[in-house]
């Protein structure tokens, strides 16, 4: 009988170690399901990056490259910028809705964009991305899809 009774004792203890476990998963599966754009913080998140790798493009003597493909005012392309990146990072598709397709690349091969651009666009975002203050996960991950898809824009070079 005593047998039977620790037995039981330990069924239940597995079971609620099984529970406790599941319990766990499911929030680190809650974590990793969410979207890069509710892990940043939703549309203000998205709204204060886009402004800021605008305001870092516009001052910083680093970027004058880029900044000087761009337009003297900067709201349409801020603007642009922030739909875009609601729907790359799996919120809203705002500039899907608006604009259709992005074609990136189709979009920007009237520019030149070689590694000095690519660069210098990526010195923008890095110090976007550390004025907003996202968390170094998300920031790491963030700039890995950014190179990538900067990188992607090249034609020259």
């Amino acid at each position: 009988m005593r047998e039977s009774g620790g037995a039981a004792r330990h069924y239940r203890n597995f079971t609620l170690l099984v529970s406790e476990k599941r319990c766990n998963f499911r929030a680190a599966q809650s974590t990793i399901m969410q979207t890069l754009y509710d892990q940043l913080g939703g549309e203000q998140k998205v709204r204060e990056l886009a402004d800021a790798f605008y305001d870092v493009m516009d001052t910083n003597e680093r970027a004058k490259t880029i900044r000087a493909l761009h337009p003297k005012n900067l709201d349409a392309s801020r603007e642009k910028f922030f739909m875009f990146l609601s729907g790359w990072l799996g919120g809203p598709p705002l500039y899907v809705n608006h604009f259709g397709h992005p074609r990136l690349r189709a979009r920007h091969l009237p520019f030149p964009i070689g590694e000095k651009e690519r660069d210098e666009w990526m010195l923008c975002m890095r110090e976007a991305m550390n004025r907003v203050g996202l968390n170094d996960l998300v920031k790491a991950q963030l700039e890995g899809a950014f190179f990538r898809t900067a990188d992607f824009m090249r034609n020259q070079g």
